[in-house]
């Protein structure tokens, strides 16, 4: 199967939430994405940009994303956070998730970060494998911790 990975544009963004919503949809989740393509087209091309999307195309389909960002580590200085690697489901096992997180990973080189991070939840051993294969180090000592937007305004109302 033929495809192409390439930065995604404004008109890819109703795609790319499509595949969001696959992914919530996998993940037991499918009415927590609140996000919109308005607020994707924001976040990815005005001013400051928070994120960039790699896409990967087949046959003019786009079957897979990774979206990712900078942050900075107190430890290690610059990291790139991966948010999300998406395959479609009926495009896994293709080669799109190694030629994401390959774009990832050049990307992340290119920018001369220090590490590249993201979550992977526990029950998804295929992920948890493909990663592992890849050469990365699966945290299962670390939870990760959320605030969401009424806790904020809780702690905010308490402080």
């Amino acid at each position: 199967m033929p495809f192409s990975i390439r930065q995604a544009t404004k008109k890819d963004l109703p795609r790319v939430l499509e595949l969001i919503l696959e992914l919530a949809v996998f993940e037991k989740e499918p009415h927590a994405v609140e996000v919109t393509v308005k607020d994707l087209e924001q976040a990815a091309f005005e001013n400051p940009k928070q994120f960039v999307c790699f896409v990967a195309e087949s046959e003019g389909i786009i079957e897979g994303i990774a979206l990712v960002y900078n942050r900075f580590s107190t430890w290690k200085g610059s990291i790139l956070h991966l948010e999300d690697l998406i395959v479609s489901q009926n495009k896994r096992g293709s080669g799109l998730g190694t030629a994401l997180l390959d774009e990832v990973v050049k990307y992340g080189h290119n920018l001369g970060v220090k590490r590249i991070s993201w979550e992977v939840i526990d029950w998804n051993e295929p992920a948890i494998i493909f990663y592992e294969k890849k050469g990365a180090d699966v945290k299962r000592d670390w939870d990760v911790v959320h605030l969401n937007e009424d806790a904020i305004k809780n702690y905010i109302s308490n402080i």
